[in-house]
């Protein structure tokens, strides 16, 4: 192939082509625990976070909700990923090798949310979030009906393999995903670029500023106990009786039991079995879905 700018803008066309295939061919997994919050600056404060908005009888005036400020700050951070292609493989019309590198070059960008919030997920147990407690805690401050601070779990504790349920039925979600500018690829191919001129180098990379920050840690509880019917029950019994400040209940639903790779049998037996214990019923068959993650493993 004659190196000239026609052919090297038809070269990034299908380069581009192929990143976009294989950004498109992939499902992330991260919207099941996070919700993507759009961000303009380099910075979001979620100041906001600390309480669930309520509904209340309008007898009188109305009551403003004062939401308890937290000090609490996502800021962006930039991530890149760069290619190089060498001069005489274009030359060469040897570009073909190329094609599925740039596909899963796509592939990495559109699944590179999964690796922020799910390594933060699994974080939980041992990094403070917004109410200066660990994510997953046995002493989150909640106010009770007396507005005194009282303290709340989300956690069964355990030292095994960590496995999470989830209320994914609302808006919110435990893990904040920020995303200030989206991966794009672009290049770096002209003939006076120092990569082309020093190198031999036509170099094509993404870009984009994102971050994760933890949300509310009451919409998920977190364990390391042994996944079983026992653990199971506790962590749904805690969830569905989980309350906000002034004692007013949250209705959680946990409808997603999340786990790694080496917890999906028992999650299938916990969950898909309609029988245990030799003919006894599954009580809990069918009472989440389960999904297995492998950024957990």
């Amino acid at each position: 192939m004659l190196v000239n700018g026609t052919n090297l803008r038809s070269l990034y066309t299908g380069f581009n082509t192929a990143f976009q295939g294989g950004f498109a061919g992939v499902a992330p997994q991260y919207a099941e625990v996070a919700m993507t919050v759009p961000s303009t600056t380099r910075a979001n404060e979620y100041g906001w976070i600390g309480q669930f908005p309520n509904i209340r009888e309008w007898i009188g005036d109305r009551v403003i909700q004062n939401l308890e400020l937290f000090e609490y700050l996502i800021r962006n951070r930039p991530f890149e990923g760069t290619i190089a292609v060498n001069r005489e493989d274009i030359e060469d019309d040897n570009i073909g090798i190329y094609n599925p590198l740039m596909q899963e070059f796509g592939r990495s960008a559109a699944v590179f949310p999964d690796q922020l919030v799910w390594a933060l997920l699994k974080a939980g147990f041992s990094t403070l979030c917004y109410d200066k407690q660990y994510f997953f805690d046995t002493d989150h401050p909640v106010r009770n009906e007396a507005g005194d601070i009282v303290s709340v779990s989300n956690t069964g504790g355990g030292a095994g393999t960590a496995w999470y349920l989830l209320d994914a039925s609302r808006t919110i979600k435990p893990i904040i995903y920020q995303t200030r500018k989206p991966f794009t690829l672009v290049r770096r191919d002209r003939e006076e670029d120092e990569n082309v001129f020093n190198r031999k180098e036509f170099q094509y990379g993404v870009d984009a500023r994102c971050n994760v920050g933890y949300g509310f840690w009451q919409l998920v509880f977190g364990s390391k106990q042994t996944l079983d019917a026992t653990s199971y029950e506790a962590a749904r019994v805690a969830m569905t009786g989980m309350k906000g400040d002034f004692g007013r209940p949250l209705g959680l639903k946990p409808n997603k039991l999340i786990v790694p790779p080496s917890l999906e049998g028992a999650g299938r037996r916990l969950l898909q079995s309609q029988l245990v214990n030799g003919g006894e019923s599954n009580p809990w068959a069918g009472t989440a879905e389960l999904v297995v993650v492998p950024w957990l493993a």
